[in-house]
C-alpha cells in the first residue's frame, strides 16, 4: 500500500473520461489499496482513480468519523438522485489551496461493482453522496468548478495559480 501523488491540474488526464473496469482483480484492488492510502492522507473523504493517473472508472469514498470504512467503486453510476440539494464546500488535491461551495442532490442511489466483482446497489446520504457524486464527475473528467458560473470558475483557478506558482 502506498501514497499516490496526485496530479496536478490541468494534466489532461484529470479532462478525460476513465476505461470501465472489466473485472476485479488482485491488481484492481491494490489499487483501490492506494487510493484509500492516498485519501487519508490528504486527508479527504474520497478520490477517484483518474486524480492519481490511473485511468479506470475506480472511487474510494469514506465520510465516517472514524475512517476506516472506505467503501470501494468500480464503474459507478447514480441511478436515482434526491430532489433536495445540498450544498458544501467542495476542494480536490488535484488544484490546491482553493475550494468552493458546489450544490447537488442530498442523496443518491449509486449502482457500482463491489471488492468482490459484484454489482452493488448503495444509498450515500449527506457528506458520502455528495464525495461520491464528485468522484463520479473525476471520472468524467469533470472536476467540481466546471460546476461553477465561468466567472467563478475563473477567479478559482487564478488564484489557485496564484498559490501553486
Amino acid at each position: 500500500m502506498t501514497v499516490r501523488t496526485c496530479l496536478p491540474w490541468p494534466d489532461k488526464r484529470l479532462r478525460t473520461r476513465a476505461e470501465e473496469v472489466k473485472e476485479i482483480t488482485d491488481e484492481i484492488r491494490a489499487i483501490w489499496d492506494d487510493m484509500i492510502d492516498t485519501m487519508e492522507a490528504m486527508p479527504g473523504v474520497g478520490l477517484a482513480a483518474p486524480q492519481i493517473g490511473v485511468m479506470l472508472r475506480l472511487a474510494v469514498v469514506d465520510g465516517s468519523s472514524e475512517r476506516g470504512r472506505a467503501v470501494r467503486l468500480a464503474n459507478p453510476e447514480v441511478l436515482h438522485a434526491s430532489v433536495e440539494l445540498r450544498e458544501h464546500e467542495e476542494a480536490s488535491p488535484n488544484l490546491p489551496g482553493v475550494s468552493a461551495k458546489i450544490k447537488r442532490p442530498r442523496a443518491v442511489t449509486v449502482q457500482f461493482l463491489n471488492a468482490q466483482g459484484e454489482i452493488e446497489q448503495r444509498d450515500f446520504v449527506g457528506i458520502e453522496a455528495t464525495s461520491v457524486q464528485h468522484q463520479i464527475d473525476h471520472l468524467n473528467g469533470k472536476l467540481y468548478f466546471d460546476r461553477l458560473s465561468k466567472v467563478k470558475r475563473d477567479m478559482l483557478i487564478r488564484k489557485a495559480k496564484k498559490l501553486n506558482g
